[in-house]
């Protein structure tokens, strides 16, 4: 051989050995422990599956693959007896381990088949869907894709349920997107770049790193995005506007842009429109503080309630539900997280929200006061402007192998105008003149909430040992300058009796803070238990100054101190809870059981009256889990805790709030905590070979002590003073169920979802305690079926019945309610599609409302898409029949009502949108 001959050979054997230095270790089981003996292992090259390498198991269970170039491949196992296992693995520099890699046998397949390749799998609490297996639309979004997947619903104000339960948090590979805000992934992620859907209950951090369970969780989503989709850039330009001639033109823009490159991820969107549909979520909503009233009361279309004391000041913000009323909005947002070294991992988030709102919102409340019917008409009209700043930061580092930091910070400042004119009268069943008001009032007000949390964690050497400390501090401020003028009329037999006019200027100062502080130590007690000790402290000040002036007619200035309407007051509220727990964990059952123990010390002080309000409580705070996977695609989980609630420092306050002369507001220093127990027992399970799915879910809470209230009602003026007071013998049930199967021979999609809810809270009525008892029910049936490219429709028809009585009378109110919807999409030679939405609601007529209320919303769209469905081109028009009516009947304790805000009906706009991406990235 020559020299050239011999250095060539050389040459080549040299970059063999320099570029197949990588090797794939792992061991095959059959699920439990035992090894699987001569399974083949093979790797296949994506692109076109031909095999690149294989190996057989040896008597252990281990295989070694050797000399493997790095890339993305497929990983595949092959045995008589066990079915095939199918997965892409990236292969990375240096060794791989995979682990066990664990097999189904062939005997158990017919039973339930959870093997890598179904597009549902079910693993512990999570639950995950592959992406690809659900078809959606050319450029559809992730909240198209969810509407697709088993198990979960997406409602028309865009929230979600997953296996029945409210969704609170959506993350981005295992990251918040823009913060902590669930709608801007679903609304503007691509839908085509999602690999995999995971649904799982996520523990607080603490429990994920301890693994014992302390019953803290949120139902949460979490987009695993494809590998290619992170390299390079994504996003999408929106814009669309429509001329009108009564009211402002419609216009909407939505722009997104997300860049990838290794571990960093930048994002950045902008909304702008007068539309309402990019509006604050209904989460943002209740962060900001909810409505002017001072019982919160939220209601839905079907009429069920959930009503509760927030607070005694009208320092909160007006509240805005983009549905109702004209609102322009703005919204922006930046997003960077980064990681490094795989230890330092860093997130940051500015955003920045304003709208300008309007809205005419008309109440009829019939109120049930012995044998005296009173019914309360209001026509309120409400403008407001508000600017929202938020930035939230985090910072996670790995210290060593032992010990962990996370930093996260969050601010938010924003300012609200407001004005509201509100005109409203009072009869009683006969309809004679009770009482009738004009009420003006101008707010301006400034908040600033500010967060801090440290969160340290230290692995100890042995295993399953552990110390964690958590730090969080928060403090919030807020400041109103208020301007209340009223006209307030009283008649007595329909004849004008008094008046009383009220100029009045409020000015208000509030900071809240709260300090926490727990500790946290697990040890390992043999093989499967472990003990978990901690201590936790929380303290809580606060103190609210409100000062009132009315107008002098000497000076012409607001300065004359209105003394029972002023108020200073400090609190201090101190917890001390010491707390043990023990838990179990195994493959297939994992339970933990403990206890609390709080020592509450409440320390108020009047500084006004100069009175002191001291007072010392103690409770057990127990609590307990258990979960079991009884098969490989099903699971049981039942969840109990006991907790306390702190009154706030509005509802201790002892402050008359006037701002309404006819329903007025004291506060009570005299207020205890309220206690609550609560147990969760909910089971979800998926099967493949009937492509069926189902969960069932069962909830019990008791509260002694709870905040409720107490009503003076005067029968013949009508005026209501509501004074929070404690009252025992509360307790709530609810259950809800789903059941989704498919119809093989028609290839149609069938779901069921029966609840109800049962709620009896005692009230206080004229001195008196009275049960107040609601038990909604519902029934929601579907139907879906889509072929691509040709057709795809969905029709649901919920059914809603919603009965309350109260012991004050032996009467039962109850009405029914039903919503029929459609979707229907139609798609022409491919490029061109139209679909078209429908909504159906229907109230039933009632004693009280002998009218049934009815009213429908049509919509439609015409798209047509350029370029390999890269732009399109679309016409929409919103209310066909020009028949949307912002309107709801409700029912609660003694009260039957019906409110209508304004709506924004027909309108017509064309658009036009780009969604652009790395060339050939994101599909795979």
């Amino acid at each position: 051989m020559s020299k050239i001959s011999i250095a060539i050979v050389l040459l080549l054997l040299s970059f063999s050995a320099h570029s197949q230095k990588t090797k794939l270790s792992g061991v095959v089981t059959d699920g439990e422990k035992t090894p699987v003996y001569n399974s083949v292992v093979a790797l296949l090259t994506p692109k076109d599956s031909i095999l690149y390498r294989f190996v057989r198991s040896d008597k252990e269970g281990k295989f070694d693959i050797k000399n493997i170039k790095t890339g993305t491949f497929i990983l595949m196992t092959s045995h008589n007896q066990y079915a095939d296992y199918v997965d892409e693995i990236i292969i990375k520099e240096n060794q791989n381990n995979i682990g066990p890699i664990g097999l189904i046998s062939k005997s158990k397949l017919l039973q339930e088949v959870i093997i890598k390749t179904g597009s549902i799998r079910i693993k512990g609490d999570t639950t995950s869907y592959r992406a690809s297996d659900f078809r959606v639309s050319a450029n559809a979004n992730v909240e198209d894709l969810l509407k697709k997947l088993p198990g979960i619903q997406v409602d028309k104000n865009g929230e979600i349920k997953a296996m029945g339960e409210t969704v609170k948090k959506v993350l981005v590979d295992g990251e918040e997107f823009f913060g902590d805000d669930p709608g801007m992934a679903v609304k503007n992620l691509r839908a085509d770049a999602v690999k995999e859907v995971q649904v799982f209950n996520k523990k607080s951090d603490q429990a994920e790193f301890t693994g014992i369970d302390d019953g803290n969780s949120q139902k949460t989503i979490n987009l695993k995005l494809k590998e290619n989709s992170k390299k390079g850039y994504f996003g999408k330009i929106d814009a669309a506007s429509g001329p009108m001639t009564n009211i402002d033109s419609r216009y909407n823009s939505n722009l997104l842009f997300s860049s990838f490159k290794g571990k960093r991820k930048l994002s950045a969107f902008l909304l702008n429109g007068n539309t309402g549909q990019d509006g604050l979520n209904w989460e943002d909503n209740d962060k900001f503080g909810g409505g002017n009233d001072n019982v919160s009361m939220n209601m839905d279309d079907d009429g069920n309630v959930n009503y509760e004391w927030v607070g005694g000041n009208n320092d909160e913000e007006t509240r805005v539900d983009t549905q109702n009323g004209f609102i322009k909005n703005t919204n922006a947002g930046l997003q960077y997280s980064n990681k490094w070294n795989d230890k330092q991992t860093f997130n940051l988030t500015p955003k920045f929200n304003n709208q300008v709102y309007t809205n005419n919102n008309n109440r009829l409340d019939k109120t049930q006061v012995g044998q005296t019917q009173l019914n309360e008409n209001k026509k309120t009209l409400t403008n407001v402007e508000r600017s929202n700043y938020k930035l939230n930061a985090v910072y996670d580092v790995k210290l060593d192998s032992m010990n962990t930091l996370k930093i996260t910070a969050r601010t938010n400042f924003y300012k609200t105008v407001s004005e509201e004119f509100t005109n409203g009268n009072t009869t009683d069943g006969d309809g004679i003149l009770k009482n009738k008001n004009q009420i003006n009032v101008d707010t301006k007000s400034n908040k600033n909430y500010l967060s801090a949390g440290i969160l340290y964690k230290h692995k100890f050497a042995k295993k399953r040992r552990t110390f964690s400390m958590s730090l969080s501090l928060n403090r919030l401020n807020s400041n109103f300058d208020n301007f209340l003028k009223s006209d307030n009329e009283s008649y007595t037999a329909g004849v004008l009796s008094s008046n009383n006019n009220v100029d009045q200027n409020k000015i208000g100062d509030k900071t809240t803070q709260n300090s926490n502080l727990n500790l946290t130590y697990s040890e390992p007690v043999g093989k499967n238990f472990a003990l978990q000790l901690g201590y936790q402290i929380d303290y809580n000040t606060g103190e609210n100054n409100l000062l009132t002036y009315d107008l002098s007619n000497i000076t012409g200035q607001y300065d004359l101190l209105v003394n029972d309407l002023s108020n200073q007051f400090k609190q201090k509220i101190t917890v001390n809870k010491p707390n043990v727990k023990l838990s179990y964990n195994a493959k297939k059952i994992n339970y933990s059981f403990g206890s609390g123990f709080g020592f509450t010390s409440f320390d108020l002080v009047d500084k006004t009256l100069n009175k002191q309000y001291n007072r010392n409580f103690t409770n057990l705070f127990p609590s307990a889990t258990f979960s079991y996977k009884y098969k490989s695609n099903a699971n049981l989980r039942i969840n109990y805790n006991g907790a306390t609630k702190q009154p706030t420092i509005d509802q201790l306050q002892p402050l008359r709030n006037n701002q309404d002369f006819f329903n007025q507001i004291l506060g009570n220093p005299d207020l205890k905590q309220s206690f609550s127990n609560r147990i969760n027992i909910s089971q979800n399970s998926y099967n493949l070979l009937t492509e069926s799915h189902s969960y069932i879910g069962i909830n019990f809470r008791t509260t002694t002590n709870l905040i409720s209230y107490n009503k003076n009602i005067d029968p013949e003026s009508a005026k209501t003073t509501t004074k929070p007071i404690n009252t025992n013998g509360n307790f709530s049930t609810g259950f809800y169920m789903g059941y989704g199967f498919k119809i093989k021979k028609i290839d149609l999609q069938v779901g069921l979802n029966p609840s109800f809810n049962y709620n009896k809270s005692v009230i206080s009525i004229n001195d008196k305690l009275n049960n107040s008892k609601n038990l909604s029910s519902n029934l929601s049936v579907n139907l879906s079926k889509s072929v691509e490219k040709k057709y795809e429709f969905s029709i649901n028809n919920q059914f809603s019945n919603n009965q309350n009585s109260t012991s004050q009378n032996d009467e039962t109110k109850s009405f029914n309610s039903n919503n029929l919807s459609a979707e229907i999409a139609i798609y022409i030679k491919e490029k061109w599609k139209l679909s078209t939405d429908y909504n159906l609601f229907t109230r039933q007529k009632t004693e009280d409302f002998q009218t049934n209320l009815s009213n429908q919303l049509w919509n439609a769209r015409l798209q047509r898409t350029f370029k390999n469905d890269e732009f399109t081109a679309y016409i929409m028009m919103r209310d066909i029949l020009n028949r949307n009516i912002g309107i709801k009947r409700y029912n609660f304790e003694n009260t039957i009502g019906e409110e209508q805000n304004d709506r924004l009906k027909r309108y017509v706009m064309l658009g036009f949108t780009w969604n652009f991406k790395n060339k050939g990235d994101i599909k795979q």
